[in-house]
């Protein structure tokens, strides 16, 4: 038995690529247009990116201390797409829907400890 297939779903090639493209734009905009802790996690990594690259310390560690700011914005935006899903779903209040919502703030939380221990090793390390 064939399985059913999106119409959203992309076909294939060069248009896959625009298509893949504009959807990632999309998503950009509208993460920054709804979602408040997105707009401050971008902030934090645009400061933290002049601060990276301003440091005396090695290319690789600059890469690295930005690269666990974009982690951040990386979980911000499933965490985001998630609260999307259970808001579609039903605005009811469910405790699966709390629990959802709840994990996917808790792992907000973790990517924000995992990018805030970087820098104090980097940073430590580089000055102590």
């Amino acid at each position: 038995m064939e399985q059913p297939v999106s119409e959203f779903k992309s076909k294939g090639g060069l248009g896959r690529v625009a298509g893949a493209f504009r959807n990632t734009v999309d998503g950009f905009k509208a993460a920054w247009r709804h979602e408040h802790a997105f707009r401050q996690e971008v902030v934090v990594v645009l400061i933290g990116t002049i601060a990276a690259l301003l440091l005396p310390i090695s290319a690789f560690q600059k890469a690295f201390l930005i690269s666990v700011l974009l982690f951040v914005l990386t979980v911000e935006l499933i965490n985001s797409a998630i609260e999307a899903i259970v808001d579609r779903i039903s605005l009811e209040r469910h405790p699966l829907s709390k629990n959802a919502k709840d994990l996917g703030s808790a792992a907000v939380a973790v990517a924000i400890a995992i990018a805030a221990i970087s820098w104090i090793v980097v940073l430590f390390n580089r000055f102590y």
